[in-house]
């Protein structure tokens, strides 16, 4: 099925479509938007953190079917983030949503798996290309080993490297539709191909933002040995919550005069 796409054609079911008839069978205006930045938080430790702080509120206007936005003040500027989209082909299809709903720059923060240490020992990599082991980028660019972030917004966030207490360097991620699939074999491949993490939405991501044109920025935060050792997954205070914070809102400030102001989404 691979080999049947035309990735010039366009879709006949469009997210706007989608959201469309969400909002007229739940009675939301057809005015609801999102803010111009916002956040996939697939483990939701930073949602949880923005929860019991009381600094988050739900979007009772968002009309998607599968998740639920909440809106939050980071440094003055609105934001959203959704919670909960683990793996590649919810993580497009909320993205798609985002997109036609408004947003400018989506950034997914995801804990991973650590097959090679980044050269720093750093508990973050900015991910600048992924390893493509999951079915749904092949919806959206031709098949290819490896898919790599916009190389603009990776120079202008290549400065936060320099910043010792983000704990952040450029890497290589391995996406995987099956993480119970890593096999010894798989992992040994990984480690051959200089790959410092394993995760489950970065590639897919990156497609959409290659196809479409779209900002889209993934971290992983790596925080476990694929629980090979019997202390594993510890992210540190709120569950790495905090960090991640800190970490989006550097990212954002870089960006600020970046981001365009009309959404392109090709219709």
């Amino acid at each position: 099925m691979i080999n049947n796409k035309n990735y010039t054609q366009s879709s006949v079911f469009k997210p706007e479509n989608l959201l469309r008839e969400a909002k007229r069978q739940k009675n939301l205006s057809d005015k609801a938007d999102v803010p111009d930045i916002c956040i996939l938080d697939p483990d939701s430790d930073i949602l949880k953190y923005l929860l019991k702080t009381k600094q988050a509120a739900i979007d009772t206007n968002w009309p998607c079917y599968h998740t639920a936005l909440y809106r939050f003040k980071l440094n003055n500027r609105e934001t959203g983030i959704i919670g909960g989209a683990v793996g590649a082909p919810f993580a497009v299809l909320t993205a798609e949503q985002l997109f036609v709903s408004g947003c400018k720059l989506l950034i997914s923060i995801a804990s991973a798996g650590i097959i090679i240490p980044p050269i720093n020992n750093s508990k973050y990599i900015l991910i600048k290309s992924s390893l493509r082991d999951e079915g749904t980028g092949y919806h959206y660019l031709p098949t290819d080993m490896y898919v790599s972030i916009n190389n603009n917004l990776f120079d202008k966030i290549s400065v936060l490297f320099n910043d010792q207490e983000l704990s952040l360097e450029p890497g290589k991620s391995w996406t995987t539709d099956a993480p119970f699939r890593e096999t010894p074999e798989s992992i040994e491949f990984a480690k051959n191909q200089g790959i410092n993490a394993v995760e489950m939405e970065a590639s897919a991501l990156y497609c959409l933002a290659a196809a479409k044109h779209k900002n889209i920025i993934c971290f992983a935060h790596l925080t476990n040995t694929m629980a090979q050792n019997q202390i594993d997954f510890e992210k540190g205070a709120e569950n790495g919550g905090i960090d991640s914070l800190i970490l989006i809102n550097n990212t954002i400030n870089l960006l600020s005069g970046y981001i365009p102001q009309e959404n392109n989404y090709e219709k």
